[in-house]
């Protein structure tokens, strides 16, 4: 198949590619082995839904319901783009008996909308809007899967990790912030058989980009010209936005950028060598280099040195985070911590601010005892193995799947490691 994207390639049959996948998808549930037909894109999804624990039988949660939902759904980005989701593919959804479903960036179903008999057909798998359809929640999915690996992608049949899921066949495509690039959710199509085609994924990213298109139309201009900005959580290359226009960074230069904005009265070169550099034996001119290149690619008038620092205020996504975590904010932390700082960093001060951001965040959550904000940091990529996290969700959540997750990192934490074992004689 020369696109991994996509389900099913022209001309193939999709009855036999049901029995083929399904017979792979026993073989996984039995031995952990991927065998052919099933693409790279769904082996590597079986994979992590493995790691998550996730099992084959299982089935989505849902954890927003009546007012809850409606007041966070009325807060999330993408309600801004409801009515030209509906517009595009709301008669499509309809009169092909499909649905038109849209989640956020943490897989949590906000809206599920189309034709009635497949809501409610649907609805018995808890395919509706406040359940979770991330892959750490139900295993491999259109929403779920688009969400983490942010590409528009195509799930079909015996494809998806949940048995109860595979009699159904999804496209999905990420949709993101025009101004940080960083996701937002994903617009989703979802029926029967007849949607494992390369139109279907097409159209869905065709969406997924004009919902982007509107969305900077909506941006007010000032927003974007008024002060730069730097977004660096989640991601190893920060992107770094100035007078409306985004540039994305080297990895050095995201540590040196997140360090500086720190610091608006600058950092001398022994001490930006120290807080970036474990290897003592770095020269100063290593550094001078760096920072050659880096005004290179800011342009003019905006990094000026002895000391090192930027000319103009930067707002970061940390300050964000910070800044609502001291006014007791949790939630509107929770919501602008798009994941670990630089979390390929290994700068000495990134991996203290990363560190200490995470602690306080997390610290903040186990706190509050709030069971949605403590099952978007479980089910996270980055909380998926803290075990304080999923102690503070069973405590105020103990469905079945939260259980089993907690007692699999709590065997985890009492097995003893080979590597302690004494050496065989």
């Amino acid at each position: 198949m020369t696109e991994p994207w996509v389900a099913l390639e022209p001309g193939a049959d999709p009855a036999e590619r049901v029995r083929m996948l399904q017979r792979a998808h026993e073989t996984f549930a039995a031995a952990g082995t991927v065998p052919r037909p099933v693409r790279s894109v769904v082996a590597d999804s079986w994979r992590r839904s493995a790691r998550a624990g996730v099992g084959p039988d299982g089935t989505a949660d849902v954890e927003l319901s009546d007012g809850d939902l409606g007041a966070y759904r009325a807060e999330h980005p993408l309600a801004r783009v409801m009515p030209l989701f509906r517009e595009l593919m709301g008669t499509f959804a309809a009169d092909g008996e499909h649905l038109l479903a849209v989640c956020d960036e943490h897989g949590r179903l906000l809206w599920v909308e189309g034709h009635p008999a497949t809501r409610r057909e649907a609805g018995r798998m808890n395919f509706v809007p406040g359940a979770r359809w991330a892959e750490t929640a139900v295993g491999t999915n259109a929403p779920g899967t688009a969400v983490a690996v942010d590409r528009p992608v195509q799930v079909f049949a015996a494809e998806h990790f949940i048995r109860r899921v595979q009699p159904w066949t999804c496209a999905a495509a990420p949709v993101h912030d025009p101004r940080t690039g960083r996701v937002l959710g994903a617009v989703d199509l979802t029926g029967g058989n007849g949607l494992a085609h390369p139109h279907s994924l097409g159209f869905v990213q065709a969406v997924a980009r004009a919902a982007e298109s509107q969305l900077a139309l909506l941006t007010p201009e000032n927003t974007a010209t008024d002060r730069p900005g730097l977004t660096a959580l989640g991601r190893d290359e920060a992107q770094f936005v100035v007078g409306g226009r985004g540039i994305r960074l080297s990895r050095r230069h995201s540590e040196i950028l997140v360090l500086l904005a720190r610091h608006p009265e600058g950092l001398t070169g022994d001490e930006l060598l120290c807080a970036l550099y474990e290897d003592e034996s770095v020269t100063p001119v290593t550094l001078r280099v760096e920072m050659a290149r880096l005004r290179g690619v800011l342009g003019p008038g905006v990094l000026a040195s002895r000391p090192y620092r930027l000319t103009v205020p930067v707002e970061s996504d940390v300050d964000a985070v910070e800044r609502r975590l001291r006014s007791g904010a949790v939630t509107a932390a929770a919501a602008a911590y798009t994941g670990p700082l630089l979390p390929a960093s290994q700068a000495p001060a990134v991996v203290r601010l990363r560190r200490r951001l995470a602690d306080g965040l997390r610290t903040a959550l186990i706190a509050r005892r709030d069971p949605d904000l403590l099952a978007d940091w479980a089910h996270a990529a980055w909380g998926e193995d803290d075990i304080d996290v999923w102690r503070a969700l069973a405590a105020v959540r103990p469905t079945a799947s939260v259980r089993a997750r907690l007692a699999a990192l709590e065997d985890e934490l009492t097995a003893p490691s080979r590597w302690s074992r004494p050496a065989e004689r």
